[in-house]
């Protein structure tokens, strides 16, 4: 996916702002670039997984659909591990085939965030590169 380095800027900033709790969201896209970043919120409040509000997510797919976007990513971040998906994104996975998990680590000692992304498909875990434009 192309995204534009302000975007993926505010991804970093959600999941530094939310540690030591991870953060989620989505990206949208129009045509493989990033169009927008939606945070949203996170209602385990946990460093160790994430859950969003079934209701929040569908008023949001069905406001970037009708704007002609698609979702194109979900992001969290990783406060613990490195930001590789853990099996719980794995199994999370499997109800959103063909978007990619753009994970941020962040890390406790305060250095920089490593962000990686990756398509998740029949449990097969592939990286894949975030080109920024």
């Amino acid at each position: 996916m192309k995204i534009a380095r302000p975007l993926l800027d505010d991804i970093v900033a959600h999941a530094v702002a939310d540690a030591p709790d991870e953060c989620c969201g989505i990206v949208a896209a129009r045509d493989g670039a990033a169009t927008s970043v939606h945070a949203v919120e996170n209602q385990a409040a946990s460093p160790f997984r994430f859950e969003v509000d079934g209701l929040e997510m569908f008023r949001l797919l069905e406001k970037i659909e009708s704007d002609g976007g698609e979702l194109a990513a979900i992001y969290h971040s990783h406060t613990r591990s490195d930001p590789y998906p853990s099996q719980t994104d794995v199994n999370f996975s499997h109800g959103w085939p063909g978007v990619e998990w753009i994970i941020v680590g962040v890390p406790k000692n305060g250095a920089e965030p490593e962000v990686r992304s990756y398509l998740i498909e029949g449990g097969t875990v592939s990286e894949v590169e975030l080109e920024l434009t």
